[in-house]
């Protein structure tokens, strides 16, 4: 395949195709997406739509708990410590509220 070689590509994406097979699940496509934006650093908004995606295929906020710490070795802490609030407020878990049963550090 080379550069620009857009027939190939057309050929290959068609339904019955060889590239078609490796096709995966909505669940799985949508927490590999949210996993690939931790590495760019992405955004708040760049998450709701792989975020989004996932939970429609079934995944849970544990699901995405347990692909962020499945990447966290290869990219780094600081990136995971960013993208965690970024998935939880894409899934819908309020950040800003305390866990139930939390004790308040400052008193």
């Amino acid at each position: 395949m080379a550069i620009g070689d857009w027939a190939l590509l057309a050929q290959l994406t068609e339904p019955g195709s060889d590239l078609a097979r490796f096709q995966v699940d909505e669940r799985t496509d949508g927490l590999v997406r949210v996993v690939a934006l931790v590495p760019i650093d992405a955004p708040q908004s760049s998450y709701h739509a792989a975020v989004e995606a996932a939970v429609r295929g079934g995944a849970t906020l544990e699901d995405l708990l347990a692909a962020l710490v499945a990447v966290a070795a290869s990219v780094g802490m600081p990136r995971v410590v960013a993208a965690a609030p970024r998935i939880a407020l894409a899934a819908g878990y309020d950040v800003l509220a305390a866990p139930q049963g939390a004790v308040d550090p400052c008193g």
